[in-house]
């Protein structure tokens, strides 16, 4: 009779525990694995990982990289008849990243800080971030990072634009994107 009670206290004790950690923890983790995807996601740049940066880029759909099979991307071009989106191949992706690779590439970067995006369907944080490009500081990028459905952090946006906009030497601010 004492074994049995004080065996259901331990299970109510621990279960309380357990609820208590996994509540508590959510709200701290999330803005953590956005930074860390930026993070990644700027090394991959300047490693010239093509894969990897498609991997770590993409929407709440999911990740650029992840092109579905032939027969889905099938389906997926009929969809873009009505509206949808069609398909992208991997080489595409590739050639996005190398753009992308070429306009962020840095000797240093730092995470400044991050805030929530308003008015999202989907949790999204915008990190922004100090780069060192060329010698010189472009402050506060704003990179917009995504969670997916499967709780992965995506990059969805880079500030392609404020970063060529802030003074950045002719062969890089006029990149050619052809």
């Amino acid at each position: 009779m004492i074994r049995s009670r004080t065996l259901g206290t331990l299970l109510i004790v621990a279960s309380a525990t357990a609820a208590c950690t996994s509540s508590s923890g959510s709200a701290t983790v999330a803005p953590v694995a956005a930074q860390l995807s930026v993070e990644r996601f700027l090394q991959a740049a300047n490693n010239r990982d093509f894969q990897e940066m498609g991997r770590l880029f993409g929407t709440a759909n999911g990740s650029a990289m992840d092109t579905g099979s032939t027969f889905g991307c099938f389906f997926k071009k009929i969809g873009s008849w009505f509206g949808g989106s069609a398909c992208i191949k991997k080489t595409e992706v590739e050639i996005r990243m190398d753009a992308i690779a070429s306009i962020i590439r840095h000797e240093d970067y730092r995470i400044v800080r991050e805030e929530s995006v308003a008015g999202r369907t989907t949790p999204a944080r915008r990190v922004f971030v100090d780069l060192t490009i060329d010698g010189r500081s472009v402050n506060g990028m704003p990179f917009i990072v995504v969670r997916t459905s499967e709780g992965r952090w995506l990059v969805e946006q880079v500030p392609l634009e404020q970063i060529m906009a802030s003074g950045l030497p002719e062969a890089i601010a006029h990149f050619d994107f052809v």
